[in-house]
């Protein structure tokens, strides 16, 4: 296969991409990401050494819309908190099939790191410091990482909410009445429903 003209970082990120988006994660692989290119995968790696490097770049392409700028101030600081959150949030929806990756290689990339750094910024301003905040960013990191991986791969409005609540009643009274009240509430109530709650935690 003929060796493309010219081979950005970029362009081969959004072919890894591609790929992701529409095969899925598990589909990734150097071989793949090739032949969407249109090239071996043996020319591949003179640009990229490994799949380590070639999922970093996805990351970096999945993150870089997220403005990693600080919210304008004045306002509660859970409330900025929060603003970074959707934001993070909306980039990664974008690619459902790649919520893990990117989740998982966010230190890694220079937007996730920014964001970590604003965020810290916020909490510094509201007086959280040492080990308090050490454990409120790393609570923040695994709240956004479950939530987000459980809105797209066991959102409430899924069959798993509705096999629930066809248990019998009189086993699972409480189990069944909230998987019924579960119908209700949208994926936006139940992401940042929960990011309150750990916020009013934080804030404690």
């Amino acid at each position: 296969m003929p060796r493309p003209r010219s081979l950005t970082p970029d362009r081969l990120a959004a072919a890894a991409l591609a790929v992701v988006d529409r095969d899925g994660l598990a589909a990734l692989s150097m071989r793949t990401a090739a032949k969407e290119l249109g090239m071996s995968p043996m020319a591949l790696y003179r640009y990229v050494s490994d799949r380590e490097e070639l999922e970093r770049l996805v990351v970096d392409r999945i993150l870089d819309p997220v403005d990693t700028a600080p919210p304008p101030g004045g306002g509660p600081w859970a409330e900025r908190v929060e603003v970074m959150a959707g934001r993070l949030r909306e980039a990664v929806a974008r690619h459902p099939e790649a919520v893990p990756l990117a989740l998982t290689h966010r230190h890694r990339s220079p937007v996730g790191l920014r964001w970590s750094e604003t965020v810290l910024g916020i909490l510094a301003e509201a007086g959280v410091e040492g080990p308090r905040r050490v454990v409120a960013l790393r609570a923040l990191h695994g709240y956004m990482t479950g939530a987000i991986q459980l809105e797209h791969r066991g959102p409430l409005a899924g069959p798993g909410t509705e096999t629930i609540a066809a248990l019998p009643e009189d086993r699972f009274p409480l189990l069944t009445a909230t998987a019924r009240d579960a119908r209700g509430v949208t994926a936006d109530e139940e992401f940042f429903g929960g990011l309150r709650l750990l916020l009013r935690g934080l804030g404690g």
